[in-house]
């Protein structure tokens, strides 16, 4: 696995070098982390060339970290040291945005310095947790947000904090595979996150490892938390405890091996999203756990209650903040529940929140962040608009029926295993005529009436008890007839059936 050395960030800093932007205002609240990858700059750029200075109100102009003899008295004094500066330079003003909106003497001279220092190799970079830009100077400015940090930026803060962790005593397995690994767990973090979130793994002698990853994972976990908007979901479920649904099965082991290349290929052939329909209790949400498992991802859910109730802000701007939340810190799965009950075919023809919350989601499933995959549930798929369901945003469309009786067993036997009963004590074949028309959550409610029943005589599991308890069901296809038949006709040529038969 290839690392990456350059980030995005400092990517943008030689870009803007490279144009010849002599005033460049960065919105960032982390400006040790600006400060950090425009040391990057003058080493890379420059090739130490170039003498590096920063400035606050409180510490005065400093050269390297160290104080300059000759302190400007204020910022319109500091600006002339800028403009008389006599070669190539990188100066960064912390906070400086206070000046340029109140007193126009700065904002003239900031004009000079952009005409002084255009030719001269001489840089400024003013860093601010806010956007004050007066228009006088709009046009001058380069203006530039810092984003989350990418792999290759989390890499070199790796690299940093494994020198730390051995200096002090610790070991590190830090190769370029294990570097590369544990950047992907911390995506999404803040650079100062990040750095919290690697100084609580490698506390108490830890190392810093891939043994590391869940305790940098839970960090990531806080912040969705603290977002309300949110829900991580942890127990995700192997293959193995997924009874039947063979085609959906393939169609993941096929597309995880895409998904595992996604930074290789073609964003068009990274799989983006799955949506499955069907009847309750057949699996579905099952299914999601299963892909979120298959993907060695983890699995998070947006909570619409949350979205609508107005905590957020209002609910347009709450989901496309959550939405935008699980880009940063993907890669990752997110689960779309019962989404018909959210978009529904009323939505398109409405002007109003959900309208705007639709057309937003349609958008947004065309062009996401390729590390994070979708995966939707439906019980009326019929209940969706044409626009959410055509090729393009879902890759596939699968309809989860009732299981067949060869996959009525097997899900039998996994509850029963799950529950440390041996099935080959039990008749099979009697249960296969007993829970014609079941789902799957209908087979394991049985199982647990089975176990209860034992449990009242004192006695391990016997075909008794799976026969009292198979007695205590009527099954949802008996009861929601009428339903049933409308969800499966109406499938049976829109959707790819999960099960192989």
């Amino acid at each position: 696995m290839t690392s990456q050395t350059e980030s995005r960030s400092m990517s943008a800093f030689c870009d803007a070098i490279d144009a010849h932007r002599p005033l460049i205002y960065v919105q960032s609240s982390e400006e040790q982390r600006v400060e950090h990858l425009l040391r990057g700059v003058i080493k890379t750029y420059f090739k130490d060339r170039a003498p590096f200075f920063t400035w606050s109100i409180t510490d005065g102009l400093q050269q390297d970290g160290a104080a300059i003899d000759q302190q400007p008295s204020g910022p319109q004094k500091l600006l002339d040291v800028i403009c008389g500066h006599p070669g190539p330079a990188l100066f960064l003003l912390k906070d400086f945005h206070e000046y340029m909106g109140n007193i126009p003497e700065i904002r003239r001279r900031l004009r000079d310095v952009y005409y002084a220092c255009l030719d001269r190799n001489v840089f400024v970079v003013i860093v601010s947790p806010v956007k004050i830009i007066p228009d006088e100077i709009n046009r001058e400015l380069l203006f530039l947000t810092l984003p989350i940090p990418d792999v290759g930026e989390l890499q070199l803060l790796l690299t940093t904090e494994a020198e730390r962790v051995i200096q002090g005593g610790g070991r590190s397995d830090l190769d370029n595979e294990n570097a590369y690994t544990l950047a992907r767990a911390l995506q999404g973090l803040t650079f100062n996150e990040a750095r919290h979130a690697i100084r609580r793994a490698t506390a108490h002698g830890r190392g810093l490892s891939l043994d590391t990853i869940p305790l940098l994972l839970e960090e990531k976990r806080l912040l969705i938390r603290k977002s309300g908007l949110i829900e991580y979901i942890p127990d995700t479920i192997p293959v193995s405890q997924l009874g039947g649904l063979d085609n959906l099965k393939k169609w993941l082991e096929e597309r995880r091996k895409l998904f595992q290349q996604r930074e290789s290929i073609s964003d068009e052939i990274v799989p983006k999203g799955v949506l499955m329909m069907g009847i309750s209790g057949c699996g579905k949400s099952l299914s999601v756990k299963v892909i979120a498992s298959a993907f060695d991802l983890p699995l998070y859910r947006i909570d619409m209650i949350q979205i609508f109730s107005g905590s957020g802000g209002s609910p347009e701007s709450a989901f496309v903040a959550a939405c935008r939340t699980l880009e940063e810190i993907a890669p990752a799965v997110l689960w779309f529940d019962e989404i018909e009950t959210s978009i529904s075919s009323n939505t398109a023809e409405s002007s109003g929140t959900l309208g705007r919350i639709f057309g937003f989601f349609l958008t947004w499933m065309q062009e996401k962040a390729p590390g994070l995959f979708v995966a939707a549930t439906a019980n009326r798929i019929d209940l969706l608009p044409a626009e959410m369901i055509r090729k393009g945003r879902f890759d596939q469309v699968f309809f989860i029926d009732l299981p067949t009786p060869a996959e009525r067993v097997e899900i039998l036997k996994i509850h029963l295993l799950k529950r440390r009963v041996k099935p080959e004590t039990l008749n099979m074949e009697l249960f296969t005529k007993l829970s014609d028309g079941w789902t799957g959550a209908e087979i394991e409610q049985c199982v647990i009436g089975a176990l209860v029943s034992a449990k009242l005589n004192e006695r391990t599991v016997d075909d008794n008890d799976l026969f009292f308890s198979c007695k205590q069901i009527v099954p949802l296809s008996k009861t929601m007839k009428e339903q049933m038949n409308y969800i499966r006709s109406w499938a049976f040529e829109r959707a790819i059936k999960a099960s192989a038969k």
